[in-house]
């Protein structure tokens, strides 16, 4: 019999080791030269909203490119994943509101596919949401929510069950990292799984450098307020004294490397103190290293399958041609 139970929220020790982490980023990364902090914890409840507004604005393509895979192309990726009809454990790294995901879920509820659905994500919040409103969305669905980190939580999927696994990464979350962390990212899933199982991996491609610049520097300003709410997210949850109108955000994209990045630049010399008694120094125009979000060609996502252990088996795009969803199997 499946394990169906969902996920309780955060226990107050889970909470405190959760903080304690954070801070200790926080403090590493900004200790750092050139000062940088880690995107993953953009994802607080108002940076989970944020987010779902950014997806809905205009100049944000890659949500609506992958959407369209994901409502067009649903039998193809299907086929894909359940391939000799085995049960196998459908694991999302990064889950959020699951949108795109569920026209899939639902398809192989419709087939009746053999499969659990294992969401993982850093956010509580998003876990909760997840197990009390898919079973009402997609009835017959088995899900088990898993809160933390990505590789601590595929250790634990595979404690759960020894079925096969198919891991989905969506969003182009791969590339929240340089080619080479990318890289490095794909060869540590290689040795969580095993051989025949599978990844489903989103990935944006390289194109129009103003279509790419234009998605994270939207007229509406989101992308700024998103970025913003990592310091206030610090200043709430690390009683630090960020004053968030003396920081600017500021993105840019190289054609050729394909790296689009963000930064908050210091307009001023300025302290901050973090939990009371941490100073960090903030020069004028010095920045904070916010986010990458890398862009590849198709050559390239196959090129990094292969060299981490995994062959490719098919590619699926949007029809503009701008995203790609990538079927690789670990070898």
């Amino acid at each position: 019999m499946e394990n169906t139970t969902t996920c309780q929220q955060p226990s107050a020790k889970q909470t405190d080791v959760t903080v304690t982490q954070f801070y200790k980023d926080v403090l590493k990364g900004l200790r750092s030269e050139p000062k940088r902090l880690d995107s993953k914890y953009f994802y607080d409840a108002i940076g989970d909203k944020l987010f779902q507004e950014l997806m809905n604005c205009g100049e944000y393509y890659p949500t609506n490119c992958e959407l369209e895979i994901f409502t067009q192309k649903t039998a193809e990726l299907a086929k894909s994943i359940i391939a000799g009809g085995d049960a196998f454990d459908l694991i999302e790294l990064g889950a959020g509101d699951a949108t795109k995901s569920s026209y899939l879920l639902k398809y192989l509820i419709d087939e009746k596919a053999d499969f659990t659905y294992l969401p993982i994500d850093i956010s509580g919040n998003v876990i909760s949401y997840l197990n009390i409103t898919l079973p009402v969305t997609l009835p017959g669905i088995k899900i088990n929510g898993l809160q933390g980190e990505y590789f601590e939580m595929l250790t634990k999927a595979a404690s759960i069950s020894t079925k096969r696994k198919v891991v989905m990464f969506l969003g182009s979350n791969i590339g929240n990292m340089a080619v080479a962390e990318a890289e490095g990212f794909c060869r540590v899933l290689r040795q969580h799984l095993s051989p025949g199982d599978m990844v489903l991996i989103g990935v944006d491609l390289k194109k129009n450098p103003k279509t790419v610049l234009a998605a994270y520097n939207d007229k509406e300003g989101i992308t700024r307020r998103f970025n913003l709410n990592l310091l206030q997210r610090i200043n709430r949850e690390l009683d630090a004294d960020f004053e968030v109108n003396q920081f600017d955000h500021y993105p840019t994209y190289n054609p050729e490397t394909g790296a689009c990045k963000s930064y908050l630049i210091s307009l001023q010399n300025q302290q901050v103190k973090i939990n009371g008694t941490e100073n960090i120094s903030f020069a004028k125009d010095e920045y904070i290293d916010m986010e990458i979000s890398q862009k590849f060609t198709l050559q390239q996502v196959d090129n990094m399958a292969r060299s981490t252990g995994f062959k490719p088996l098919t590619q699926l795009l949007d029809s503009k041609g701008w995203f790609v969803d990538a079927v690789w199997v670990a070898e």
